[in-house]
């Protein structure tokens, strides 16, 4: 069998990597590790790095490139290739790494077991590089799906992750550890990234994060909300430079050993204790729904015009 330790990182295809390597570290704390014109690497923390930016030539393909997952201790990149055969799950092997495509194209590598070698927790450390405000983590992705059970399955039985949480028809939650997700799943009736998501310390660092955000042009598409699944606090911020959101949040629930997955209705304390259920806009890239964020149209009473 497969099984993952962690999310090491995404890749994403920007138009320019210098300044998206810019905007990145400035205004989410991040930190370049290595740059070029050809890739930048930023990382959230001690890691190597958590954040890959590739050019993208073409504007329709900019935004999510692919994730790697970090392979365990005790799961071989012999062992993954074993279990891709058995499940007859097709993929590239590149020697050092796995390539593996989900139902809808989506780009997965999977990385050999790598542990840093100073083991010691981020506190008991020392810096000369690290900014203060910044993420401790890239935590997860997630992705707008148009079959949630195949894309379920693929999840599942192919990469080995096991569900959280199922939100109705509309929602999965799956999870490689204790953190109640790393990889979620929305159903919209198309395919498209969402967002990733960097888990920061504490609601205080958020109210910081936010308002550098809002003196750097951004805004969130929801948010601040508190999550019923997952019971994290967040924000989604828009990133218009690339067709993602970037979620910032923090006190994700750890989920008990043998955890169950539990079926939530599809209601406004699943997805937001706090107040209101995401705009429409959220759930889309166009530039109408952009621009009907950047106005606030929806909350004016201005409908968001259909996607087709």
């Amino acid at each position: 069998m497969i099984a993952l330790r962690k999310i090491d990182h995404v890749c994403l295809r920007v138009a320019d990597v210098a300044d998206a390597a810019r905007r990145y570290c400035l205004q989410f704390g991040l930190t370049v590790r290595e740059v070029s014109p050809d890739r930048a690497l930023l990382a959230c923390d001690y890691e190597p790095y958590s954040l890959e930016l590739a050019p993208g030539d073409d504007p329709s393909l900019l935004g999510y490139d692919h994730c790697a997952w970090q392979l365990r201790r005790s799961c071989s990149l012999d062992a993954a290739r074993a279990h891709l055969t058995a499940v007859r799950w097709a993929f590239e092997d590149r020697d050092d790494l796995i390539v593996v495509r989900d139902t809808e194209g989506f780009a997965h590598h999977l990385l050999p077991f790598c542990e840093d070698e100073n083991r010691r927790p981020a506190i008991a450390r020392q810096t000369a590089s690290l900014p203060g405000l910044r993420p401790r983590k890239l935590g997860h992705i997630n992705r707008l799906t148009a079959d949630m059970p195949a894309a379920t399955a693929f999840y599942t039985a192919v990469l080995g992750m096991e569900v959280a949480d199922h939100l109705g028809d509309a929602g999965t939650w799956l999870h490689t550890g204790p953190e109640h997700h790393q990889m979620a799943l929305v159903n919209v009736g198309r395919a498209h990234f969402h967002h990733l998501a960097f888990d920061y310390y504490d609601f205080g660092t958020l109210r910081s994060l936010f308002d550098n955000l809002a003196q750097h042009g951004r805004w969130l598409g929801w948010g601040p909300v508190r999550h019923g699944i997952g019971q994290n606090i967040c924000g989604y911020a828009r990133i218009t430079e690339e067709p993602l959101f970037v979620e910032c949040y923090v006190d994700m629930e750890i989920l008990e050993p043998e955890h169950q997955p539990r079926n939530w209705p599809d209601d406004r304390f699943s997805s937001n204790t706090w107040g209101p259920l995401p705009p429409r806009s959220y759930f889309r890239f166009d530039a109408a729904a952009v621009e009907s964020e950047r106005e606030s149209r929806e909350t004016r009473g201005i409908p968001l015009p259909p996607l087709f």
